[in-house]
């Protein structure tokens, strides 16, 4: 029973991403989810209470996936500009992943507080990656130069997922260039 349970609820959140990477937060449903499951729409809610409680839980699931591939991709690098490179080129890389759209959605209205709370921990965690080789660069607050440029970041992400008129290439090459000599150029 405790299998089958699993099992479904794998498949609830699989059913998720495909939406959420199809059609964005409006297409999380639960008749949807029913439907892509073939499970009764009364059933969904035998697993979530909620649309922000299938976000939080693709988030608690899928982000430290995202984040493991962004610190291995660190991993690989020994300098401190190439791990800044690294970090944002990865997270990059990542915006058409399907797990991916779990993370954006976090900005749903709906999610409360507390699912709220849980998601800024985890990306706290992913900006905590990136300070000590931002120290080594020479911040006197790396930890703020780092949420700064996650910043840069995230308007890249949703520059990226807007379809904006620039190749995602092009988004990335420039938002590597922010990230490691600023508004020179």
């Amino acid at each position: 029973m405790a299998e089958h349970r699993t099992m479904q609820r794998g498949a609830l959140l699989d059913a998720a991403r495909s939406l959420l990477s199809e059609g964005g937060t409006e297409a999380l449903t639960f008749p949807a989810l029913a439907e892509r499951t073939g499970l009764a729409r009364s059933s969904v809610y035998e697993y979530f209470r909620s649309r922000a409680a299938v976000v939080e839980e693709l988030c608690a699931v899928d982000f430290p996936v995202w984040a493991a591939e962004v610190e291995a991709a660190m991993q690989h690098v020994d300098t401190p500009e190439g791990k800044v490179e690294a970090y944002v080129r990865r997270q990059l890389a990542l915006v058409g992943d399907r797990r991916h759209r779990a993370v954006v959605a976090i900005s749903a209205g709906e999610l409360d507080a507390g699912a709220r709370e849980k998601i800024r921990a985890a990306h706290g965690g992913l900006i905590a990656m990136i300070v000590e080789a931002l120290a080594a660069l020479g911040h006197e607050q790396p930890r703020l130069a780092a949420m700064l440029l996650q910043g840069v970041v995230d308007a890249a992400v949703r520059r990226i997922e807007l379809g904006a008129a620039e190749d995602p290439g092009e988004i990335t090459e420039a938002a590597v260039g922010m990230a490691l000599r600023g508004v020179r150029g």
